[in-house]
């Protein structure tokens, strides 16, 4: 049995239908809402909520291999779970910043639950990705209602990923041997910056969408009253105002991992061209 958490987020909903198709065996996705839950025939959704990880037992019974995206919830005590449950192997998905900017307090939380996991007795690989495609869904209010999308260091190009490929390189490593520690950093197939990714997405669209660069002093004050002012820092450091070749750097693990091409941002943005309409 393979349990896949995030299940109806942007890799766990691609995840479960990249497993389904292959045949991968006993596959349950964990949602707060399984009533809500569209799965693939023979996919048997669950509940349960990270807040609460008692909710996670009934859920993890049965479960050899596990698909965990960190940080939301106590990963310790789901970690813990996941090992009392007998669940044999892990794939995290964490973030390429443990590598590239370790000094920022996400990575270091990031990294803190690599160790956990690598400290539990079970199985792992780890997944690193860089940004991610659908981090463009920040600008879709403002795309559809015909707004100025202002965005800090306009030209600054990322190797921004497809979150489907993540979903693969999980795939992957959850059914097939040979990935067991091992640690897979993850991008796209191209640099791409927030101005590019907007006229791919008014390309899709057939129509205008307003660009502006703004300062990073304006994006950490809209930022920071949402989430605070250290992550808002570090968010702005790592798209931007601190990169630097590691974290540029486009690598080949996607088609090494998956033998098929990683997708491009243009892709992810004809795929999702509803959602800007």
């Amino acid at each position: 049995m393979i349990l896949v958490t995030g299940a109806t987020g942007n890799i766990g909903s691609a995840l479960l239908a990249e497993l389904h198709a292959c045949g991968a065996g006993p596959l349950r996705g964990l949602t707060r809402d399984a009533s809500r839950a569209a799965f693939p025939a023979g996919v048997e959704a669950v509940e349960g909520d990270f807040a609460d990880t008692a909710s996670l037992k009934p859920a993890l019974e049965g479960v050899r291999s596990l698909f965990l995206v960190s940080r939301l919830g106590s990963d310790a005590e789901i970690l813990d779970a996941a090992r009392q449950a007998g669940v044999e192997h892990v794939v995290l998905v964490s973030s390429i910043t443990v590598q590239t900017h370790p000094h920022l307090g996400p990575a270091g939380e990031n990294l803190a639950v690599e160790q956990l996991l690598k400290d539990s007795g079970m199985a792992w690989t780890i997944l690193r990705p860089t940004q991610f495609a659908s981090n463009a869904m920040m600008w879709a209010a403002s795309i559809r209602d015909g707004q100025t999308v202002r965005m800090p260091y306009a030209d600054v190009g990322l190797p921004t990923i497809h979150p489907a490929d993540i979903a693969s390189v999980a795939r992957v490593a959850l059914t097939r041997p040979g990935h067991q520690g091992r640690t897979y950093a993850l991008t796209g197939p191209e640099r791409v910056t927030a101005r590019q990714q907007v006229a791919s997405i008014a390309e899709v669209l057939g129509r205008d969408v307003p660009f502006a660069e703004i300062s990073r002093e304006e994006a950490h004050a809209r930022m920071a009253a949402i989430f605070g002012d250290e992550a808002a820092d570090a968010v702005l450091d790592v798209t931007g105002g601190d990169v630097n070749d590691a974290l540029l750097q486009v690598r080949d693990t996607v088609s090494r991992v998956t033998g098929s091409a990683a997708r491009p941002f243009r892709q992810w943005a004809a795929e999702h061209a509803a959602a800007f309409r």
